[in-house]
């Protein structure tokens, strides 16, 4: 049944065509017929080798409309900045407890922020955080005294991104419902993240592939001129 729908959903996008992403996001979205809301996610080729670590792309997107989810994010702090993240719209805010509870696999949470101060305990959880891409990385705002902020950018469509072995980063980009308008400025703000996070051991072409798709619907392939102008190359 699932084969028949995926079948149905392909009809009328040639599998090798790039598309305007005006004219792909519409594709995708005609395309996703669930009883759910589905998800719009992106996913990018680049030209890039992980493993050696000045070829490493990671960051954080603020997306202009949002993801249309709204996010659990937990708060390792204490005393005033544990108070701010909860002032902020924290879900979940603590310290040693949480720490204890995260180590023995309560996980309730779809973001993770820390304060400096509280790295040396939230570094214990590494093994269970990481797999999870949850642990808390300054490099994408979210080990910050500036908790409240990074709570708020959370909650607000802040998406992380990470490049990962065969060189492709893997992003939400809003919702099925949003209109056409507000998903093209959100996978172009996605992009353009990755364009300025291009690490300085990239050769050649960065930015290969650019392909959108929803949940349950087709990949569409994306013209990579259309979403990043000054990056074709």
């Amino acid at each position: 049944m699932h084969g028949k729908r995926l079948s149905k959903a392909r009809e009328g996008i040639e599998r090798t065509k790039l598309y305007p992403v005006d004219q792909a996001v519409k594709l995708v979205r005609e395309r996703a017929s669930a009883k759910f809301d589905e998800t719009v996610e992106i996913a990018m080729n680049l030209g890039v080798d992980p493993k050696h670590a000045d070829q490493m792309v990671r960051g954080v997107v603020n997306l202009p409309n949002g993801t249309g989810r709204t996010l659990k994010v937990a708060v390792f702090a204490r005393g005033p900045k544990a108070d701010e993240a909860k002032a902020a719209g924290a879900d979940i805010v603590g310290a040693d407890e949480l720490v204890n509870e995260v180590m023995g696999g309560k996980i309730e949470f779809d973001r993770c922020i820390a304060t400096p101060d509280m790295m040396g305990l939230v570094g214990r959880l590494g093994k269970v955080l990481g797999p999870r891409g949850l642990m808390p990385n300054p490099r994408v705002g979210t080990v910050t005294m500036d908790v409240a902020g990074a709570v708020k950018a959370s909650k607000g469509g802040a998406v992380e991104f990470r490049v990962e072995k065969a060189g492709i980063v893997q992003g939400t980009v809003g919702k099925a419902s949003f209109d056409e308008g507000k998903l093209v400025e959100n996978i172009k703000a996605f992009v353009d993240a990755v364009s300025k996070a291009k690490p300085t051991g990239a050769k050649g072409t960065y930015i290969q592939r650019v392909a959108i798709s929803s949940t349950m619907g087709p990949g569409v392939k994306v013209e990579v001129n259309s979403v990043a102008p000054a990056v074709g190359a």
